[in-house]
C-alpha cells in the first residue's frame, strides 16, 4: 500500500517538473534510477521531516536537485557510471592504492598537484586524496574544514578551471581523485551565517541558534569537548547576532541543522556539484556529527545514519559511480554501522577509515608487541561485501588512542595508565624512546591527549638523523616498512600521507605562524622539499630506500588477488606475542592464498611451521616471500622473521 502511495507521489513531482528538464533528451537512465530508488528516498525523507507542513514541497526540491544535477553530468562521467554500476565491486580490486596529501604542502597548488602526477604514479598511487581545497577564511580554516564557499577553490591553491583540469588528467592515467565535502559545519564567514548574523531567521534555521543558555546548558551536560585546548565548549557568542550559536569544533565553525530540510537538499547539492566536477570519491566530514539531541553526545544519532543513507540514494540517482568515505572516528561498534547496518550493499558509505588499526600499529610499536593489534582486529566488526576499509599509519589529523578498554584490560595492561604511557612514549617524555612527536588536544581535567608527528619522525628516524647513529636510522626505516606492510595487505584500500614515501621529518615551522602555532597538527602537515625526492634516485640514501621499496611493495601488492577485499582475511593465533599473522584468501580463486606476518620487536623471532601445517598452511620446502621472491630462512621447522621484519609468504 505505501509503496503505491509512494508511486503516486513520485508521478505527482514529475508532472511538476520544469519543462527545461523534461524536455531533457538524456534523462532516460535518471528516470529509470529514480525510479528503483525513489521509495527509499521517500521514506527515509518522511522518517526525518514527515512532520513538516512543507514536506511535500521540500520532496519535490529535492528531486528537483537531484534531475538539475543529472543534467550538468558530462557524457563521460555518465559513461563511467555505466561501467561501475556493471562492475558494482570495482572498488574492492586490490590495485588501488592511495596517497592523501595537501595539494599546497605538496607541489604549491592545483597545477603544481596536475605537473607531479607522474611522481605518483611512480610509486604506484592511482588514487589521490586532494586535502581540503575550498575557499576558507586565513587564519580560520582549520587545515581547510572552515569551509566560506563550497563552491569556490581558495585563490591561493587555484581555480575551479584547474580542478577539472587535474581530475581530467588523472582519469587519463586510470587514477581516482577523492574531494572531501564537509557535511556537519561552515565556516562563520559562510554567506548562510553571515546572513544568519543579519538577522534573516531563514539562515538562522540552518543552524543552531539560541536566545539565552537555557538549551546550550542542556546539550552541554552530555556533549564532550572535541578542541578542549583552543575551543572549550560547544557554544558560542555571537555578538552581531546577539544569539547563542553550537559550535563542536571551533568558535568560527557553526555546525549546521540538520533537522531543516533545506540544509539537506543545500548540501546534496553540493556533493553533486562535485560530483560532477570529476570526484570520484567523496570523503564527506564529521558524519558522526550531523543530528544533534539534548541528553547525547550527539554522535552517532540514529538519525545521521538516516541522512547519510538518504544522501546515498539521492546520489545513486545522479552519480551512481561516486562513493562515498566516512570520515568517523569512532568506536570500532560504531564505524561499521556507517557502512549501513543489515545489508549487503552499503546502505550509506561504501568506504569508512579503519582509525582503530592505525592507533593499533602504533601501540604494537611502542610496545614492541601485537597482543593488543592482535586483540583490537580480533573485535572489529565485520564490514558489509561491498564494502572496504582505508588503512593508513598517518593522516593529517591527530593519532587518538581510542582502542577499546576491554581489549587493553585483556592484553595485560590497565587502559588509563597505558595511554598515559603510549603519549609519553610518542612525544618523547619516555626514557629511551626515539620518538618525536607533539601532545595535541590535551584536556588538563581528563589528562587525555592526542599525537602528533610525521611517520618518519615518530619512529625515530629524525633522532637518529641528528645523532648520526647509522644503526638507528636502519630501525626506523625498518619500521616504516613494517608498517607499510601491514597497511598495504590488510585487505581494503591502503592510503598513505604525503611525505612518508621519503621520510620526511617534522616541520617546526608552524610555531612561527601565529594561526597555527597552537595547532600541533601543522607538524605533520609539511612542505615537500622536491629537492630531498629528488633522493629517491641516489641508491644509498634515506630517500631511496624508503621509495625504492615502497614502490616494489605497492607493485606486488597489485599483483596478489588475494589482497582484494572480498572478505578473504583471517586472523591467526601464532602464540608469539611480538608476531601478527592473517591470511588472505581470494573467494573466487582458491589457488590464491597469502599468509602475512609482521615482527613488531627489536629482535629476530621466529614461527613454528608445523603450527602452520596444522592450520593448512603449507609444505615444508614450498615456502616463498612474494616480496623479494626468495625463500625465508627456515631453520629445525622454524620461520625466522627479522627485526622490525615481514613476509608476504605463499606456496
Amino acid at each position: 500500500m505505501y509503496e503505491q502511495v509512494s508511486h503516486s507521489l513520485l508521478n505527482d513531482i514529475l508532472a511538476k517538473l520544469d519543462m527545461e528538464i523534461i524536455k531533457q533528451p538524456k534523462m532516460r537512465y535518471f528516470y529509470t534510477r529514480l525510479g528503483a530508488n525513489f521509495y527509499a528516498i521517500h521514506s527515509l525523507f518522511e522518517l526525518l521531516y514527515g512532520n513538516r507542513s512543507d514536506f511535500s514541497a521540500q520532496m519535490q526540491k529535492l528531486v528537483e536537485t537531484m534531475a538539475r544535477q543529472y543534467i550538468d553530468r558530462s557524457d563521460e562521467l555518465r559513461a563511467t557510471d555505466l561501467e561501475r554500476e556493471k562492475e558494482h565491486s570495482w572498488f574492492l580490486s586490490q590495485k588501488w592504492v592511495g596517497m592523501a596529501l595537501y595539494s599546497d604542502g605538496f607541489a604549491e597548488d592545483l597545477q603544481g598537484l596536475k605537473s607531479k602526477l607522474h611522481y605518483l604514479q611512480e610509486l604506484g598511487i592511482n588514487m589521490v586524496h586532494v586535502m581540503p581545497v575550498l575557499d576558507c577564511p586565513p587564519g580560520k580554516s582549520d587545515g581547510g574544514y572552515a569551509v566560506r564557499d563550497f563552491r569556490r577553490i581558495d585563490e591561493r591553491i587555484g581555480s575551479l578551471d584547474d580542478i577539472d583540469a587535474l581530475s581530467e588528467s588523472m582519469h587519463r592515467r586510470d587514477m581516482l581523485l577523492t574531494l572531501d565535502v564537509v557535511l556537519n559545519h561552515t565556516s562563520d564567514e559562510h554567506e548562510w551565517a553571515q546572513r544568519a548574523r543579519n538577522g534573516e531567521q531563514m539562515y538562522q534555521d540552518y543552524y543552531y541558534v539560541f536566545d539565552n543558555r537555557d538549551i546550550p546548558d542542556m546539550f552541554e551536560e552530555a556533549m564532550p569537548e572535541i578542541f578542549p585546548e583552543t575551543s572549550p565548549g560547544n557554544f558560542t557568542w555571537d555578538e552581531t547576532m546577539g544569539k547563542w550559536v553550537m559550535t563542536s569544533f571551533n568558535n568560527y565553525q557553526w555546525d549546521l541543522n540538520y533537522s531543516n530540510p533545506s540544509v539537506l537538499i543545500e548540501m546534496l547539492d553540493i556533493i553533486l556539484y562535485w560530483a560532477n566536477h570529476g570526484a570520484d570519491i567523496l570523503r564527506l566530514d564529521a558524519v558522526a556529527f550531523l543530528w544533534k539531541k539534548i541528553g547525547s553526545t550527539c554522535q552517532n544519532e540514529r538519525e545521521a545514519h538516516l541522512i547519510l543513507q538518504l544522501l546515498k540514494d539521492c546520489c545513486q540517482v545522479t552519480a551512481p559511480g561516486v562513493l562515498f568515505i566516512a570520515e568517523a572516528i569512532v568506536a570500532p561498534v560504531e564505524v561499521t554501522k556507517y557502512f549501513g547496518e543489515d545489508a549487503i550493499n552499503a546502505k550509506e558509505c561504501e568506504i569508512a577509515y579503519n582509525a582503530t588499526y592505525m592507533a593499533l600499529l602504533w601501540d604494537a610499536v611502542a610496545t614492541k608487541k601485537a597482543e593488543l593489534l592482535y586483540r583490537g582486529i580480533k573485535s572489529l566488526p565485520a564490514k558489509l561485501e561491498r564494502a572496504t576499509w582505508l588503512n593508513y599509519i598517518r593522516c593529517h589529523d591527530d593519532i587518538g588512542l581510542g582502542f577499546d578498554d576491554s581489549d587493553i584490560n585483556l592484553a595485560g595492561y590497565e587502559p588509563a595508565a597505558h595511554r598515559r604511557f603510549l603519549i609519553d612514549y610518542y612525544t618523547g617524555n619516555y626514557t629511551d624512546s626515539p620518538a618525536r612527536g607533539r601532545p595535541f588536544g590535551q584536556n588538563e581535567k581528563t589528562g587525555d591527549a592526542r599525537i602528533s608527528g610525521t611517520l618518519a619522525s615518530l619512529v625515530g628516524l629524525e633522532s637518529a638523523i641528528e645523532s648520526g647513529d647509522e644503526h638507528a636510522i636502519d630501525i626506523a626505516i625498518n619500521i616504516i616498512l613494517l608498517l607499510n606492510s601491514m597497511i598495504l595487505s590488510f585487505g581494503g584500500i591502503p592510503l598513505l600521507y604525503y611525505g612518508d614515501e621519503i621520510g620526511t621529518l617534522n616541520d617546526y615551522n608552524y610555531q612561527d605562524d601565529d594561526s597555527k602555532q597552537q595547532d600541533s597538527r601543522w607538524v605533520h602537515r609539511p612542505s615537500i622539499d622536491w629537492d630531498k625526492a629528488e633522493l629517491r634516485n641516489r641508491p644509498g640514501s634515506v630517500e631511496f630506500r624508503i621509495f625504492t621499496a615502497l614502490k616494489k611493495l605497492i607493485a606486488v601488492r597489485k599483483e596478489i588477488s588475494a589482497f582484494a577485499d572480498f572478505n578473504g582475511r583471517e586472523l591467526l593465533d601464532v602464540s608469539n606475542p611480538h608476531l601478527l599473522a592473517y591470511a588472505h584468501s581470494d573467494p573466487r580463486n582458491n589457488s590464491s592464498r597469502v599468509l602475512v606476518v609482521g615482527n613488531f620487536d627489536a629482535t629476530p623471532q621466529h614461527l613454528d611451521l608445523d603450527m602452520l601445517q596444522r592450520m593448512g598452511f603449507f609444505k615444508l620446502g614450498c615456502i616463498k616471500d612474494l616480496c623479494t621472491g626468495e625463500s625465508p630462512p627456515i631453520f629445525n621447522d622454524q620461520l625466522a622473521i627479522p627485526a622490525y621484519g615481514f613476509y608476504w609468504l605463499s606456496e
